[in-house]
């Protein structure tokens, strides 16, 4: 048999954030098997996962550095879950030659979602190495071989979801949104063919060893061990919904609702203002209807950052007692209702710039936190704030493709802006940038709008992290979902967007809690692209 180089220097794809530490190294000689691609089946609306067939395909363009962007296919092949751990099969097929000396890869990381409780799940990965279980090439590198056109099948454990769910939907290494995927629950997992790839490239050399198969080749893998602590590889979506009267912030099982009608407390008073009155007892229905009964609310009360310490210590705990009163008039004993005061200590909006009597205002407020259920799939009818009000419903069915609903233009860079996916309880939006010059091109889409003080805007970072939602009808406010990486640490549940290459569309994801179900379209403020109306809701 020949053998051929595969051609390790200087040509290595770094795939740990869009594939969970599973690089490759290219054959650069260009030869190798034609591979074929799983078409998916025709996308319907479904009621059971036992009446959804795998694959799932979706294609789309990954960002190569030092290289030309290429065209990728991932195709879904399994989900199962065996009690203790999800594992999922795909495999990926780069579709043209990669080209270039220095290429590394970046883009968003894999993740299994919840849409219904808004957990995230991420890869299981070994403490020795800290690779995630699954598909290797060689034990505890972060590398495998790959070749143009020729499928490569991949395996990746994940922690099982708090609740049994049939769903998940699938984001990230540039397949977007993938809702829908059904979950097989199985007694063990289903057994792989015995690995061969080292049959046709040697570990040590990375040499390869005549023809390439024309179909796939079968990596090891290993699995994790029962009882491994997987609560680390569970993160939760935080979602922030702001309206002119109340701003509502729920991660996993915490919500905080935040009232801050124009003046929620006059300078050094701490009685609410009529208008908060109002606001306080459209709070305590929202309550009730989020809530039900018996249920422990903290009444927390903040100044703004004028006056000393132990002055806004205590006027903050006199305005937590003030709405406490009016809370109890409302509610009764069905709650138990305890109070704090945070003085200045967690100011909302920064004071001292343009806006300082609107920024004094909104810290001037009384928040409301309490622990909700996971899995909660109710949609509240009635009164209480608009801000407050949780949209929950069935995971969406999975769809090959949507079409553009338009396409608006900042400078040289086109925007292509499909219809939004409610999936459980959120809306996932895709987008497409697409390069008109004949040069590569620098995303620039950070805009300058002005963002109401103690918004996201202020603390987020990130290309579609500025993106938000806009009610037509109530005003209501939706921003990007964050997800809580660890304590006090997030990041924009919205792709980065790297250098483009000219002509191809690069398809990215941003996340924003749900609407109510009656709501059918919204308006996109898409950072530097400016307002888009009337955008779809499917």
């Amino acid at each position: 048999m020949s053998q051929r180089a595969l051609g390790v220097t200087g040509v290595v794809i770094a795939l740990s954030l869009a594939l969970s530490s599973c690089g490759l190294v290219r054959d650069l000689t260009g030869e190798g098997g034609e591979g074929e691609t799983a078409a998916s089946e025709e996308a319907a609306e479904q009621v059971t996962a036992e009446d959804v067939e795998l694959p799932f395909v979706r294609q789309g363009r990954m960002f190569v550095e030092g290289g030309n962007d290429v065209a990728v296919e991932i195709t879904v092949e399994a989900l199962e879950h065996d009690g203790e751990y999800l594992m999922i099969d795909f495999s990926r097929t780069i579709l043209e030659t990669i080209t270039g000396e220095e290429i590394s890869y970046a883009g968003a990381p894999v993740r299994l979602v919840d849409p219904v409780s808004g957990e995230v799940l991420l890869p299981v990965t070994d403490e020795e190495h800290g690779e995630p279980y699954g598909s290797y090439f060689i034990e505890g590198s972060d590398l495998v071989p790959i070749h143009e056109h020729l499928a490569a099948p991949i395996r990746r454990y994940f922690p099982a979801p708090s609740e049994d769910v049939e769903f998940l939907t699938l984001t990230g290494m540039t397949a977007g949104h993938v809702p829908g995927v059904p979950v097989s629950y199985v007694d063990e997992f289903t057994q792989l063919p015995e690995p061969d790839v080292h049959d046709y490239i040697d570990p040590e050399t990375w040499v390869i060893n005549g023809d390439l198969p024309e179909d796939e080749i079968v990596y090891p893998e290993t699995a994790p061990e029962p009882g491994l602590d997987t609560a680390e590889f569970v993160q939760s979506m935080e979602s922030f919904v702001d309206s002119s009267t109340a701003s509502t912030t729920r991660a996993g099982d915490e919500e905080t609702i935040a009232l801050h009608a124009d003046n929620m407390f006059a300078f050094d008073e701490s009685d609410p203002t009529d208008e908060a009155v109002d606001t306080i007892r459209e709070a305590a229905q929202s309550l009730r209807e989020n809530l039900g009964e018996d249920v422990e609310v903290t009444v927390v009360g903040h100044t703004d950052g004028k006056g000393s310490d132990d002055y806004n210590q205590t006027l903050s705990e006199e305005r937590a007692e003030a709405v406490r009163a009016l809370l109890e008039e409302e509610l009764g004993s069905d709650f138990t209702l305890t109070t704090e005061g945070r003085g200045s200590g967690e100011l909302l909006a920064q004071e001292g710039g343009d806006d300082d009597e609107e920024a004094r205002a909104r810290n001037r407020r009384v928040e409301f936190s309490y622990e909700v259920p996971m899995a909660d799939n109710g949609t509240e009818e009635g009164g209480g704030l608009e801000a407050a009000k949780r949209h929950v419903g069935p995971p969406a069915p999975y769809f090959e493709e949507l079409d553009p609903f338009t396409t608006v233009a900042h400078e040289d860079l086109d925007l292509n802006v499909y219809p939004m996916v409610r999936d459980g309880a959120y809306l996932f939006q895709m987008v497409g940038f697409q390069n008109s010059t004949l040069s590569d091109l620098e995303a620039d889409l950070e805009g300058d709008e002005a963002f109401l003080p103690g918004s996201p805007q202020q603390y987020t970072e990130g290309t579609m992290g500025g993106f938000r939602l806009e009610e037509p009808d109530t005003g209501v406010i939706r921003y990007v979902i964050r997800i809580r990486t660890g304590e006090g640490e997030y990041e924009d549940f919205a792709d980065e967007i790297l250098t483009l290459s000219p002509g191809e569309e690069y398809m990215a994801l941003a996340v924003f809690p749900a609407p109510s179900p009656d709501v059918a379209e919204m308006t996109l403020y898409a950072g530097a692209f400016g307002e888009i109306p009337g955008v779809p809701i499917q």
